[in-house]
């Protein structure tokens, strides 16, 4: 399909130049004319190349998730101000601090120009825009109420990144503190246990089993730090590999919810995810299969995505979604009945929405009450890990010094 450079003027007098695809010049004419623009001048461009509408790869700063909050956030209160689409595109490419989002929308812009829909121009950047952000514009756009849509999808975004700094918060304390104390363990077994070693050996005597077993770790880690290093490395690399592959996932996941102090944290986000992707997708008027196939792919656990074919499946035969949900031991049964209820009320968006607040609160409390386990258990370790390297230390000294007496 050809594609014609143009130059209008709009109701203002402000000179407007863009590019559109069409089979001729008069559906370019007809289509400027819609948008009540003055024709200026009209040309085919010369050698168009079909890749003008792949997006490019770009390379730059990473696009994080609170740079397309705050687009979308713009976007939104834009639109809701009437301000036409490609007017708040255009401005929003030029106050974007993130490289990659300014060519990323600027590259959307180019595309709707050339015929594209919203929709189709944000859908050709998966990379950045996700399949539950397409979903949602295109109903905004069929249902003409992409200002609402916008605002639901902006507010979906910040709770969920929201949430999501939550518990990397709450992770970033006993990370740092438990490396810190490995770093200082390693230091002392290292640095100071050969010096005891050396002293021990020039009097001869028999060492105790505590003694003795601390001085050849000492040893190991000494002569062959290296090998444990590309061992440890290995292991990553090899869990890392091991995780992509599905049964991989699937068994990561399973060990995750059952673990005794995060699993509960790790259920509880994820079924606050599940319900609050239903509750916007499904008021947003998204289809409830196609729904569950977001939701499926967005929650971010290979467990719950499993529950989610199997729901698929049931609303496919007709048959209530709880009825899986009864069925597997992810969900507390609190929450199965909530949904329960809301799906007999027809009520279904707003009790997975309440769902979905209650459990955000629960993660708050979840992480409140982690940070503040977690910091005695450390410390606890770590005094008993310091205090069995000091014993064995000087345990030696302790038994010469009683036998002179």
């Amino acid at each position: 399909m050809p594609i014609y450079k143009y130059i209008a003027r709009d109701q203002e007098g402000q000179s407007i130049k863009g590019k559109m695809s069409a089979d001729n010049e008069s559906m370019i004419v007809a289509e400027l004319r819609k948008r009540n623009l003055i024709i200026v001048t009209i040309e085919e461009e010369k050698h168009s190349a079909t890749k003008s509408d792949q997006p490019k790869a770009h390379k730059g700063k990473k696009i994080k998730a609170e740079d397309i909050v705050v687009f979308t956030r713009q976007f939104a209160t834009m639109v809701d101000a009437g301000i036409p689409i490609l007017q708040c595109l255009d401005a929003l490419a030029e106050q974007v601090a993130n490289e990659n989002l300014k060519q990323t929308v600027t590259e959307i812009c180019q595309s709707i120009q050339l015929g594209s829909s919203l929709s189709s121009a944000f859908a050709k950047h998966p990379k950045v825009f996700d399949q539950l952000y397409i979903n949602m514009l295109r109903v905004g756009e069929s249902g003409g109420i992409l200002n609402t849509i916008l605002e639901r999808v902006a507010l979906y975004l910040e709770k969920s990144e929201k949430l999501k700094q939550k518990v990397q918060s709450a992770m970033i304390y006993p990370a740092v503190v438990v490396s810190m104390a490995l770093i200082i363990t390693m230091g002392l077994i290292i640095k100071v246990v050969p010096t005891f070693a050396t002293i021990y050996d020039s009097l001869g005597s028999k060492l105790p089993a505590m003694t003795q077993m601390l001085i050849d770790f000492s040893n190991v880690l000494q002569h062959q730090f290296f090998l444990l290093v590309v061992v440890i490395i290995s292991l990553v690399v090899g869990g890392i590999k091991y995780r992509a592959t599905d049964q991989g996932k699937l068994q990561m996941d399973t060990w995750a919810l059952k673990l005794p102090i995060f699993g509960d944290l790790i259920c509880k986000v994820s079924v606050s995810r599940f319900c609050r992707t239903f509750s916007t997708l499904s008021s947003s008027g998204v289809s409830i299969l196609e729904t569950l196939d977001i939701v499926g792919k967005t929650c971010g656990n290979r467990v719950i995505e499993l529950l989610v074919d199997d729901i698929k499946l049931s609303v496919k035969e007709g048959e209530s979604i709880t009825v899986p949900l009864s069925k597997s031991k992810v969900f507390p049964p609190m929450v199965t009945r909530m949904i329960a209820i809301g799906e007999k009320s027809g009520q279904l968006e707003k009790m997975m929405a309440k769902v979905a607040e209650f459990y955000d609160d629960q993660v708050d409390a979840a992480v409140e009450g982690l940070t503040k386990l977690i910091e005695p258990l450390i410390i606890a370790v770590l005094g008993i890990v310091v205090g069995f390297i000091v014993v064995a230390l000087f345990l030696p000294i302790l038994n010469l010094t009683s036998a002179l007496h």
